[in-house]
């Protein structure tokens, strides 16, 4: 598959099976992040590979979150809300948690750093994709709450940007995909 393809065809697929991805498979993934343009070498990212009982941390966090966010509410109703977050963790047999530790470095303009991790996960989810897995990066509020941070022993600089969710596809196909052209959204500038 060629990279315009791979670009083309990569869908955000959240149906995966039970079915472990061989570790080889994680390192590649692991490995595409890390070849992602960073500027001034800072390498800000960070991964964190949640298998098995290990999704558990991912769980924990989110749980904490909701229960923190839901206020005062009946005891029976926190604990629905512990067990859907615990249930979100186990959505796929892999989840790579991606964070960004900004550098400290003088001159490193820190949205950068960012811009850096986010390359890393596209990279991730092509590599992925490339395996023939089925994979969909998942984000919002809980993610970047300081609970999130605390649980993954982040530095107050820090934040997780995503949870990338890898499996083995359940679907017997991809779906197809749909974009706007390019044409409406570039402006082109021969001349001032």
């Amino acid at each position: 598959m060629n990279i315009f393809e791979a670009i083309r065809t990569r869908r955000s697929i959240g149906r995966v099976s039970e079915e472990e991805v061989p570790r080889e498979s994680i390192e590649r993934i692991l490995e595409a992040g890390t070849w992602a343009p960073n500027h001034r070498r800072t390498e800000p990212w960070k991964f964190f590979v949640l298998r098995g009982e290990g999704r558990k941390k991912l769980g924990l966090a989110l749980a904490e979150i909701a229960k923190a966010e839901a206020g005062a509410v009946e005891a029976e109703e926190l604990d629905k809300l512990e067990s859907k977050a615990l249930d979100k963790a186990k959505r796929a047999p892999l989840v790579i948690a991606v964070a960004v530790e900004p550098t400290e470095k003088e001159g490193v303009i820190e949205l950068e750093e960012y811009g850096a991790v986010f390359a890393a996960i596209q990279n991730m989810l092509l590599e992925a994709h490339g395996l023939g897995l089925a994979s969909v990066w998942r984000t919002g509020e809980p993610a970047y709450h300081p609970i999130m941070n605390k649980h993954f022993g982040l530095s107050d600089k820090g934040k997780m940007l995503g949870f990338l969710y890898i499996g083995k596809p359940a679907l017997p196909s991809m779906p197809e995909g749909k974009r706007e052209s390019y044409l409406a959204k570039t402006v082109w500038i021969d001349e001032v």
